[in-house]
Protein backbone atom coordinates (compact mmCIF):
# COMPACT_ATOMS: atom_id res chain seq x y z
CA UNK A 1 0.00 0.00 0.00
CA UNK A 2 1.51 3.30 -1.00
CA UNK A 3 1.49 6.55 0.84
CA UNK A 4 -1.51 7.97 -1.11
CA UNK A 5 -3.67 4.95 -0.41
CA UNK A 6 -2.86 5.06 3.30
CA UNK A 7 -3.84 8.74 3.40
CA UNK A 8 -7.20 8.02 1.74
CA UNK A 9 -7.82 5.11 4.12
CA UNK A 10 -7.04 7.33 7.12
CA UNK A 11 -9.38 10.05 5.85
CA UNK A 12 -12.18 7.54 5.22
CA UNK A 13 -11.75 6.09 8.71
CA UNK A 14 -11.84 9.57 10.25
CA UNK A 15 -14.96 10.50 8.27
CA UNK A 16 -16.68 7.28 9.35
CA UNK A 17 -15.76 7.92 12.99
CA UNK A 18 -17.09 11.49 12.86
CA UNK A 19 -20.28 10.24 11.19
CA UNK A 20 -20.84 7.64 13.91
CA UNK A 21 -20.23 10.17 16.66
CA UNK A 22 -22.72 12.60 15.14
CA UNK A 23 -25.41 9.90 14.82
CA UNK A 24 -25.05 8.68 18.41
CA UNK A 25 -24.68 12.21 19.76
CA UNK A 26 -28.44 12.78 19.62
CA UNK A 27 -29.00 9.93 22.03
CA UNK A 28 -26.38 11.35 24.35
CA UNK A 29 -28.02 14.77 24.58
CA UNK A 30 -31.73 13.83 24.44
CA UNK A 31 -33.37 11.50 26.99
CA UNK A 32 -34.75 8.19 25.76
CA UNK A 33 -38.55 8.25 25.71
CA UNK A 34 -38.71 4.49 26.27
CA UNK A 35 -37.00 4.85 29.65
CA UNK A 36 -39.88 6.96 31.04
CA UNK A 37 -43.17 5.33 32.07
CA UNK A 38 -46.35 7.24 31.31
CA UNK A 39 -50.06 6.64 30.73
CA UNK A 40 -50.38 6.09 27.00
CA UNK A 41 -54.17 6.13 27.04
CA UNK A 42 -56.90 8.47 28.29
CA UNK A 43 -56.66 7.29 31.90
CA UNK A 44 -54.16 7.79 34.69
CA UNK A 45 -52.05 5.40 36.72
CA UNK A 46 -50.78 5.08 40.25
CA UNK A 47 -49.39 2.48 42.65
CA UNK A 48 -50.68 1.77 46.14
CA UNK A 49 -48.71 -0.83 48.06
CA UNK A 50 -49.11 -4.12 46.17
CA UNK A 51 -51.85 -2.63 43.97
CA UNK A 52 -51.14 -1.10 40.58
CA UNK A 53 -54.01 0.97 39.19
CA UNK A 54 -53.84 1.48 35.44
CA UNK A 55 -55.85 3.53 32.92
CA UNK A 56 -58.33 4.85 35.51
CA UNK A 57 -61.16 6.95 34.07
CA UNK A 58 -64.48 8.18 35.42
CA UNK A 59 -67.38 8.11 32.96
CA UNK A 60 -70.42 10.29 33.75
CA UNK A 61 -73.05 12.47 32.05
CA UNK A 62 -72.48 15.44 34.37
CA UNK A 63 -70.66 16.58 37.50
CA UNK A 64 -73.55 15.76 39.85
CA UNK A 65 -74.63 12.52 38.15
CA UNK A 66 -73.61 8.94 39.03
CA UNK A 67 -70.20 7.97 37.67
CA UNK A 68 -68.61 4.68 36.67
CA UNK A 69 -64.94 4.02 37.36
CA UNK A 70 -63.15 1.99 34.70
CA UNK A 71 -59.58 0.75 34.49
CA UNK A 72 -57.52 -2.17 35.78
CA UNK A 73 -56.28 -3.10 39.26
CA UNK A 74 -53.33 -5.50 39.58
CA UNK A 75 -52.58 -7.17 42.93
CA UNK A 76 -49.01 -8.44 43.26
CA UNK A 77 -49.41 -9.58 46.87
CA UNK A 78 -49.96 -13.11 48.18
CA UNK A 79 -53.34 -12.28 49.74
CA UNK A 80 -56.70 -10.98 48.57
CA UNK A 81 -57.23 -7.27 49.13
CA UNK A 82 -60.07 -4.77 48.87
CA UNK A 83 -59.49 -1.43 47.16
CA UNK A 84 -61.68 1.40 48.48
CA UNK A 85 -62.28 4.31 46.12
CA UNK A 86 -63.62 7.56 47.58
CA UNK A 87 -64.86 10.31 45.31
CA UNK A 88 -66.55 13.68 45.71
CA UNK A 89 -69.36 14.40 48.18
CA UNK A 90 -68.65 11.29 50.23
CA UNK A 91 -69.25 8.83 47.39
CA UNK A 92 -67.45 5.55 47.93
CA UNK A 93 -67.16 2.09 46.37
CA UNK A 94 -65.05 -1.03 46.93
CA UNK A 95 -63.31 -3.43 44.56
CA UNK A 96 -62.10 -6.88 45.70
CA UNK A 97 -58.90 -8.05 43.97
CA UNK A 98 -57.65 -11.64 44.30
CA UNK A 99 -54.02 -12.41 45.19
CA UNK A 100 -51.49 -12.36 42.32
CA UNK A 101 -54.28 -11.45 39.93
CA UNK A 102 -56.04 -8.48 38.40
CA UNK A 103 -59.53 -7.05 38.06
CA UNK A 104 -60.71 -5.27 34.93
CA UNK A 105 -63.27 -2.72 36.03
CA UNK A 106 -64.49 -2.38 32.43
CA UNK A 107 -65.45 -6.05 32.22
CA UNK A 108 -66.67 -6.69 35.75
CA UNK A 109 -70.28 -7.75 36.08
CA UNK A 110 -70.66 -5.48 39.11
CA UNK A 111 -70.00 -1.98 37.79
CA UNK A 112 -67.91 0.22 40.08
CA UNK A 113 -70.22 3.21 40.58
CA UNK A 114 -69.71 6.43 42.55
CA UNK A 115 -72.81 8.45 43.45
CA UNK A 116 -71.35 11.59 41.84
CA UNK A 117 -68.57 12.31 39.34
CA UNK A 118 -67.20 15.28 41.27
CA UNK A 119 -66.17 17.20 38.14
CA UNK A 120 -67.54 18.12 34.74
CA UNK A 121 -66.75 15.81 31.82
CA UNK A 122 -63.54 16.99 30.19
CA UNK A 123 -61.87 17.88 33.47
CA UNK A 124 -60.17 15.90 36.23
CA UNK A 125 -61.25 15.01 39.74
CA UNK A 126 -59.32 13.69 42.71
CA UNK A 127 -59.96 10.20 44.06
CA UNK A 128 -58.81 8.96 47.44
CA UNK A 129 -57.86 5.30 47.44
CA UNK A 130 -56.95 2.83 50.16
CA UNK A 131 -56.36 -0.89 50.39
CA UNK A 132 -56.90 -3.15 53.36
CA UNK A 133 -53.81 -5.37 52.89
CA UNK A 134 -51.20 -2.85 54.06
CA UNK A 135 -53.58 -0.05 55.03
CA UNK A 136 -51.96 2.39 52.58
CA UNK A 137 -53.78 5.51 51.40
CA UNK A 138 -53.20 7.84 48.46
CA UNK A 139 -54.89 10.42 46.27
CA UNK A 140 -54.59 10.86 42.54
CA UNK A 141 -56.30 12.77 39.77
CA UNK A 142 -58.52 10.98 37.27
CA UNK A 143 -60.06 12.34 34.04
CA UNK A 144 -63.84 12.55 33.80
CA UNK A 145 -65.26 11.65 30.38
CA UNK A 146 -68.77 11.38 29.02
CA UNK A 147 -70.37 9.49 26.14
CA UNK A 148 -69.04 11.90 23.49
CA UNK A 149 -66.36 9.35 22.63
CA UNK A 150 -68.33 6.37 21.35
CA UNK A 151 -66.05 3.84 23.06
CA UNK A 152 -66.99 5.21 26.49
CA UNK A 153 -70.74 5.59 25.91
CA UNK A 154 -71.36 1.97 26.94
CA UNK A 155 -69.85 2.69 30.37
CA UNK A 156 -72.23 5.52 31.30
CA UNK A 157 -74.15 4.50 34.42
CA UNK A 158 -77.82 4.02 33.72
CA UNK A 159 -80.13 5.89 36.07
CA UNK A 160 -82.17 3.88 38.53
CA UNK A 161 -85.86 3.79 37.63
CA UNK A 162 -87.92 5.86 40.04
CA UNK A 163 -91.11 4.52 41.57
CA UNK A 164 -94.13 6.02 39.90
CA UNK A 165 -92.38 6.63 36.60
CA UNK A 166 -92.52 3.06 35.40
CA UNK A 167 -94.96 2.61 32.61
CA UNK A 168 -96.81 -0.62 32.16
CA UNK A 169 -98.57 -1.70 29.03
CA UNK A 170 -102.11 -2.93 29.48
CA UNK A 171 -102.81 -3.42 25.80
CA UNK A 172 -102.82 -6.92 24.46
CA UNK A 173 -101.73 -7.61 20.97
CA UNK A 174 -104.42 -8.99 18.72
CA UNK A 175 -103.25 -11.08 15.84
CA UNK A 176 -104.04 -9.71 12.43
CA UNK A 177 -105.32 -12.20 9.88
CA UNK A 178 -102.91 -12.99 7.10
CA UNK A 179 -104.16 -13.94 3.65
CA UNK A 180 -103.70 -17.58 2.82
CA UNK A 181 -101.65 -18.38 -0.23
CA UNK A 182 -104.05 -21.19 -1.20
CA UNK A 183 -107.27 -19.17 -0.88
CA UNK A 184 -109.51 -19.33 -3.94
CA UNK A 185 -107.83 -22.29 -5.60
Amino acid sequence: MNRGQRGKLAMATAALGIGLLSVTGCGYINPQQTSEQYSASDGTRTDLGPLKLRNFIIVADAEDKPARVIGAVYNSSSKDVVLTIKGAAGSQTQVPVKQNSYTMLNDSTDAVILSTAGAKPGSVTELSISEDGTNKNASFKVPVLDGTIVDYKQYLPTPEPTTGSTATSTETATPTPTPSSTAGH
